[in-house]
């Protein structure tokens, strides 16, 4: 289908971008890879679509103070080749691989992917074990706020009206940790049936530290928090990996059931906690 006309609009820094999303009907084009395939089957129908893929000052990837900081226009290809992301916080590198095809991931950026909040996007469930914090801007200034409260439902977030996703911002993986993400992609479009991000720290062979990510399964991604106490409890990877569904309502359609979703949550938790042990010192 052919999307219904709109105005273009390229500005040309942050504070122009801003003043615009301040009032009317725009929507942000990054990437492209959700908002125009929604124009084309016109689900979304802005009246004025704002591009800052080549908007300086939101691109970048850097390290600071124990923090790698993420530009919301980077793409997937940039997170996945970046010498700082392999290096600082390589579960996120390992999740944006994982993403799409090839030209998917030359396109795409981890703003717009993280704006979008599909419930089966690959960046959420990594988000939420390496407890991200994503920074806002819109034209009344600024704030930081957890990816744990930052997914609300599907296709929901806690964005407020002219608020525009500026960075991602992560911490350091510490060098004991060891981490994996899994996943069952949809055959026809690669996003997650079930994702698992799974990040674990041992220290004299007891488990410390675990964070698990999951997307797809449910409306949108959680921290399977009853899992990761059993873990830091002392439980056995069999026993979280059974529990990371536990209080969840699973999503079902007609390439997966909602039971066998629960399954492969278990199934793909349990390969993820085994990797990600594995590979902690």
């Amino acid at each position: 289908m052919i999307p219904q006309e709109f105005e273009y609009t390229v500005p040309q820094s942050l504070d122009d971008t801003l003043k615009l999303l301040h009032s009317g009907d725009r929507k942000i084009l990054a990437g492209g890879m959700s908002l125009i395939p929604l124009m084309k089957l016109r689900l979304a129908s802005p009246e004025e679509v704002v591009d800052i893929g080549r908007l300086p000052g939101l691109n970048h990837i850097t390290e600071t103070g124990g923090t790698v900081k993420i530009g919301a226009t980077a793409t997937h290809h940039d997170i996945e080749t970046s010498p700082v992301i392999r290096a600082k916080v390589p579960l996120l590198a390992e999740a944006a691989a994982r993403i799409g095809d090839v030209q998917v991931r030359n396109m795409g950026t981890i703003g717009g992917s993280t704006a979008h909040a599909d419930p089966a996007a690959d960046y959420p469930a990594s988000l939420l074990a390496l407890e991200a914090q994503i920074r806002l801007a819109s034209a009344n200034g600024e704030r930081t706020i957890p990816a744990a409260d930052f997914f609300l439902e599907a296709f929901t977030t806690a964005l407020e009206p002219g608020e525009l996703i500026v960075e991602i911002q992560v911490p350091v993986e510490e060098s004991n940790e060891g981490y994996r993400y899994e996943k069952v992609p949809h055959p026809a479009s690669g996003f997650a049936v079930v994702g698992v991000a799974a990040r674990v720290k041992k220290t004299k062979n007891k488990i410390t530290l675990a964070r698990i990510g999951v997307t797809g399964m449910s409306p949108r991604p959680f921290r399977a928090r009853k899992a990761e106490s059993l873990l830091e409890s002392g439980a056995t990877i069999e026993a979280a990996a059974a529990a990371v569904a536990d209080g969840e309502e699973p999503n079902s359609d007609l390439y997966a059931s909602a039971a066998y979703r629960q399954h492969l949550a278990k199934v793909y938790a349990q390969r993820a906690l085994t990797t990600a042990l594995s590979r902690s010192s």
